[in-house]
Parts: C-alpha cells; sequence; structure tokens
C-alpha cells in the first residue's frame, strides 16, 4: 500500500529550540500585552519581532472593535463589544501560547498581516 499522508511544512520550531526562541521567550509573551516593548528592547531577534507584529495585529483589533462597539448604538452594546471582546481575548491566549511554546504561528484572521518588518 502507498502512504499518501501529506507532510505539513509550518514555522514551528521543532526539537532544540534556537537560541533567539530561548532568549527571547518572555519578549514573545510580552509582545501580546504590550507590543512595542519587543520592538526596543528585542529588536535583533526574529522571533520576538515576529511576536510584536501579531501583538500590533491584536491590538489593532481590539482598538477596531472598541470603535465600532462604542460608536454603532444598541447593536455595537449589545453583540460588537462583548463578542469582539470575547473574540481578542481568545486571540490573546492564543499568542501567548504559541509563545510560550517557542512557535510562530499566525493568529486566526489577523495574523497574516505584516505591519512591522
Amino acid at each position: 500500500m502507498r502512504d499518501d499522508t501529506k507532510t505539513e511544512t509550518s514555522n514551528v520550531i521543532t526539537g532544540e529550540e534556537s537560541a533567539d526562541v530561548k532568549d527571547n521567550k518572555g519578549m514573545a509573551i510580552l509582545a501580546y500585552i504590550i507590543f512595542f516593548i519587543p520592538l526596543i528592547a528585542a529588536k535583533d531577534s526574529e522571533f520576538a519581532m515576529y511576536h510584536a507584529n501579531q501583538g500590533l495585529n491584536l491590538f489593532l483589533l481590539g482598538m477596531a472593535t472598541w470603535i465600532i462597539g462604542s460608536i454603532v448604538p444598541i447593536i455595537g452594546w449589545l453583540i460588537v463589544l462583548p463578542f469582539g471582546t470575547l473574540f481578542w481575548f481568545i486571540l490573546l491566549i492564543i499568542g501567548i501560547i504559541n509563545a510560550s511554546n517557542g512557535k510562530k504561528k499566525q493568529l486566526p484572521l489577523i495574523g497574516s498581516f505584516k505591519l512591522i518588518n
């Protein structure tokens, strides 16, 4: 029988963690809370900058949710703010888990936007 199993490639670091990942896990986690700190403190780290970009995307999603939810009466207050905030919080947890596990994995829906080089 022939094995037609597809192998999936991703940005997940397997086996031994690279020195960059080991040294900058804390900065990568912090990027989801305050995205600009790694831009200053770990600007030479590809891992920290990747998560700083993901953190910036998450920050912009939160701002858009807050602005739209505040401007649109009733529907914004009852639907956009609660569900948007819940979605934002879930993405925050996913990002922190990925950073703490040493993974460079995009956040669902918003992770593909590259705003930081």
